[in-house]
This record gives structure tokens, C-alpha cells and sequence, in this order.
């Protein structure tokens, strides 16, 4: 099986997003200051790889103890290491802005992808933003739908060249998606769990 298949939109999604943020929300409690469902299958419509990705927005990412305790409490494993994202072109690089903490569900549970962020940085921002803006524009989730699914037939088992030109990609509906934000008056939104 190809390690990036994208499907298409599934209606199961949102009830599997609720079903585990409901269960994140009991295990984290004022941990979470927000859990949202985040990535294509938070968008109605548009083609996905099979996961549920979730961003928990936090105060901290440290200390890594009370975070690993609740998220194992929930089911899911929490890795000890920081990630960090994509930085956009022109975005301010320090690091501190595009550090997570990454979890996800133990080998055979539903695939599942856990961003850890801290609450107003630009990598929390990011992915609400690239969200709600895909969910109010169908032509451009459509096209970037369109977009996943000619680069997972041509690097279906390359991870790396797929997010190579998909993050830029995302860059450019961020281009889109930032006069949008403004235009309607787009504020981060509330806990979706």
C-alpha cells in the first residue's frame, strides 16, 4: 500500500474527529485551551489522505510530563522530541514560532495526527486560518484537492518529495486566504471539542 493515498471526502470524518476530541478533552482538561479538527478532513468536500488531524492548543509545550501523562490517558502516544513546521516565505524564522509538540494514535488505532501548538503563535494561527478559508472557498479547496491527488500518483512513497511542493503550495492559498481573513473579519476561532 502506498505511504500517501488521498481519498475522497468521507462524511465518517467529522463524526471520528468528534469522537476523539471528545476523548483528548477529558484526558487534557485546562491543558487544551482548544482542540480543533485541522487539515483536509476538516474541510467538507475536499479530498484527503485517511487522517484525523487535530491541533491542541496550549500555553506551553513544556513541561512534557503533564502532557504526556493526559495524552496516554486518552489512548494516544506523544513523542519526547519537538517538531517544528514549515516556516512560510517571508515569515519571521525564529524558531520558537513553529515549534510543536506531535502525537498520535498507538500502531493499529485509527491513524490520527496530534499538533500540539501553543495558543497564538503563528503555527497555531496557520492552521485555522488555512482551514476556514479552504471551507469558505470550495473552487480553491477543490483545486488543492486536485493538487494532492497528482502529487500523491507521483511520489506516493516519497513523504518527502510530496511535502516539498505541497507546503509551498499551502504557502499560496495562505496568499489567498490572509486579504480573506481580513475582508471578513476572520478571528481564530473557538474549540471545536
Amino acid at each position: 500500500m502506498p505511504q500517501i493515498e488521498i481519498l475522497s471526502p468521507q462524511s465518517r470524518w467529522p463524526k471520528e474527529f468528534a469522537e476523539i476530541g471528545a476523548r483528548l478533552r477529558s484526558s487534557l482538561g485546562p491543558l487544551a485551551l482548544a482542540i480543533n479538527h485541522i487539515g483536509s478532513t476538516s474541510v467538507p468536500g475536499l479530498d484527503a489522505k485517511d487522517v484525523i488531524d487535530i491541533q491542541v492548543s496550549v500555553r506551553s509545550l513544556d513541561p512534557v510530563g503533564p502532557l504526556r501523562d493526559a495524552i496516554e490517558a486518552a489512548g494516544y502516544r506523544l513523542r519526547d522530541d519537538v517538531w517544528f513546521d514549515h516556516v512560510p516565505a517571508g515569515d519571521d524564522p525564529d524558531a520558537e514560532h513553529w515549534a510543536k509538540r506531535v502525537g498520535g494514535a498507538p500502531e493499529g488505532g485509527r491513524r490520527t495526527h496530534i499538533h500540539i501548538r501553543v495558543l497564538g503563535r503563528p503555527n497555531e494561527r496557520y492552521a485555522l486560518l488555512f482551514r476556514d478559508f479552504l471551507r469558505a472557498a470550495p473552487p480553491a479547496a477543490t483545486s488543492y484537492g486536485l493538487i494532492k491527488r497528482e502529487l500523491a500518483a507521483r511520489h506516493a512513497d516519497d513523504a518527502d518529495a510530496y511535502y516539498a511542493v505541497k507546503d509551498p503550495v499551502c504557502d499560496l492559498i495562505m496568499a489567498a486566504a490572509e486579504p480573506w481573513a481580513l475582508a471578513s473579519g476572520w478571528t481564530l476561532p473557538t474549540s471545536d471539542a
